[in-house]
């Protein structure tokens, strides 16, 4: 049997490690049956006839992990982006044989975004990211109060014309965002999944926009559907900025507070401080779904530019091996790590190569159409919007974690020799990007991978060729990217100064997370959590209970077992009639028909243990 069969085969009798890479993916389904088996097609055909060979063997050892290869470089797909959803929306785009004009109230709008995510989750396949909707729809918005107005004037007595435009438009805005939310929540795009979207919003102060910001939490925090479950998509991602809704005397300081409740009940949004971020990447943006950031980017008149640009891929390097191979030895492990980091540039510039023989053909939606801003024709060479540092490559990594562990033993982190180290390695790893960046002319970014199944496949590969470590390999699964270790109880306090230093080295991929007990009759609790963080950390995620039992209306952590899911309270374990959500990775899914075992559920949602009311 030869390596296609035998995957086919694996997907058919639905071996885990293939048909559960993606927990957003149902694999029941006959559309995301088909998106699979095309991807171990195209997997198989890009690892025997495409890649170069040494990175092709590279990747299959797993001394490095060349992401998405069911649809890179089988096709010269790009991965994740910023829509430039403004321009479309103004000027107008073509799906299909239809040409949209740009709309004249809030509701078209949102569904005009609605067809435009789909579009774009199609003809990529990583993330996209709508940034600053609540600014962008306050526009259209302004529509609705002119025809409301009209009408009022005709119609309604004088002295109550803006109190009736008010709550007519106030209507209109909600409308739209909850169709947005359940339309976004019943669509699949082409490969089988629903589209992996955020939705970045906060900083708008205008009317409209607080109106917005407002529908976007309410409709959250209502749910979806009868039984009012959480919804998956779209990830949302709330901005706060000192003299916008930091503090009490801040002018949208109501809306943090209905969002600190959204995330006690939904566990988003997630939150960007905005002066962390600047100070990160030179500007302001929002992730491209999950936490790919773009660096800042002048066009050529000097104006800040960021919707329109997107990441060609990822490619992810094996720490953990690297140490366990060098024995201890550190001038082992520099040689073997630069060894590697040779791979790694082998890997992500044939991405680069392969991405530069598309054509605008291939993907109208991005380089006809206005999602990557500039509309080509359809002869123009595709690499001049990504050319000049506009786009990005991700040199991706793991295990920090553990690497250490190889080194200073497994309660390294209050060692400061032993951090210096695991910071020295990205110190390293950005003195290359800064090299290839140079060479290239594209953006190489130091990327901390959320590696849903690469926790798992590297350890699993490792454990078979070094056998059980202690604190290593014996777990189970690598820790993810630079996060503190998951089996330690620490504050979130401790957790955020621990691991605020990583991302000024890997400023191109970073997320961090805390995890508490129930917090709904607490947020100031939380509250003081975001606050300590703003000054440290850009991008924090927000780890909450939120399971709910339809038999008893229990609410909080379910039992993990070895079928599934269990309520605490009555034992119901049927998956028709328990709501279970799990943070993977930076984004929420269902594992309830796709159950994890424990160490590595932890491991993916980057757990801590777990603040107390009492220590606030």
């Amino acid at each position: 049997m030869n390596k296609l069969e035998k995957n086919l085969k694996n997907l058919i009798t639905k071996d885990p490690t293939v048909v559960n890479e993606n927990a957003n993916k149902d694999s029941a389904t006959f559309s995301t049956m088909r998106d699979l088996t095309a991807g171990v097609v195209s997997k198989s055909y890009a690892l025997d006839y495409l890649l170069p060979e040494h990175v092709a063997k590279a990747h299959e050892s797993g001394d490095i992990h060349f992401h998405d290869l069911d649809y890179h470089p089988f096709q010269p797909l790009t991965n994740c982006c910023l829509i430039d959803a403004q321009s479309m929306l103004a000027q107008g785009f073509q799906i299909g044989n239809a040409t949209v004009t740009s709309p004249k109230s809030i509701q078209t709008a949102s569904a005009q975004l609605v067809q435009i995510i789909a579009n774009v989750s199609s003809s990529q396949y990583g993330g996209c990211t709508i940034d600053r909707v609540d600014e962008l729809l306050s526009k259209y918005a302004k529509y609705n109060e002119a025809k409301h107005r009209q009408i009022a004037e005709k119609f309604v007595n004088k002295a109550a014309i803006n109190t009736y435009v008010d709550e007519r438009v106030t209507q209109d805005i909600g409308d739209a965002i909850e169709s947005l939310e359940y339309e976004i929540n019943t669509l699949y795009t082409s490969n089988g999944q629903t589209p992996f979207v955020t939705l970045g919003f906060g900083l708008g102060t205008d009317k409209y926009s607080r109106k917005v910001q407002e529908a976007i939490l309410r409709t959250r925090i209502k749910g979806l559907g009868k039984d009012r479950i959480t919804a998956i998509f779209p990830k949302l991602v709330f901005s706060i900025k000192r003299g916008v809704n930091l503090n009490e005397a801040d002018p949208n300081y109501d809306i943090k507070q209905l969002a600190l409740e959204c995330s006690t009940k939904r566990m988003y949004p997630d939150i960007l401080n905005y002066d962390k971020t600047v100070e990160l990447l030179g500007d302001f943006k929002a992730p491209m779904g999950c936490r790919s950031f773009l660096p800042a980017w002048k066009d050529k008149e000097g104006n800040y530019e960021n919707n329109g640009r997107c990441n060609l891929g990822v490619v992810t390097l094996n720490i953990p091996r690297i140490a366990i191979e060098s024995n201890g030895d550190i001038e082992i492990f520099w040689k073997i790590f630069h060894k590697r980091m040779a791979i790694m540039h082998d890997a992500l510039v044939y991405r680069m190569e392969r991405i530069a023989q598309a054509t605008p053909v291939n993907a109208p939606i991005l380089y006809k159409n206005g999602a990557f801003k500039y509309r080509l024709n359809d002869t123009d060479d595709i690499m001049e919007i990504f050319k000049g540092q506009r786009a990005t490559l991700s040199m991706g990594y793991i295990g920090l974690y553990e690497a250490a562990t190889v080194f200073y033993g497994p309660k390294w982190e209050r060692l400061s020799r032993a951090k210096a180290f695991t910071l020295d390695i990205l110190k390293t790893m950005k003195d290359y990007q800064l090299k290839w960046t140079e060479k290239y002319d594209i953006w190489f970014s130091i990327y901390s991978t959320p590696s849903e199944s690469l926790t798992d496949r590297f350890c699993r590969l490792d454990r078979e060729r070094f056998g059980d470590i202690a604190d290593i390999t014996d777990k189970g699964y690598y820790q993810n990217s630079f996060h503190y270790d998951v089996r330690k109880d620490v504050t979130p306090f401790e957790k955020i100064d621990f691991e605020k230093d990583y991302p000024t080295f890997a400023s191109g991929g970073y997320i961090h997370y805390c995890e508490y007990p129930k917090l709904n009759h607490n947020l100031k609790a939380l509250e003081a959590v975001w606050d300590y963080a703003y000054d440290k950390v850009s991008y924090l995620g927000t780890n909450i209970p939120i399971d709910h039992c339809r038999k008893c209306d229990f609410d909080g952590d379910f039992k993990t077992t070895e079928k599934g899911y269990q309520c605490p309270q009555c034992g119901n374990d049927d998956p028709k009639t328990v709501d279970v959500v799990k943070r993977t990775c930076g984004y929420l899914g269902n594992p309830v028909q796709r159950p994890t075992i424990e160490g590595r559920h932890k491991e993916i949602c980057a757990r801590v243990k777990h603040l107390k009311d009492t220590s606030i």
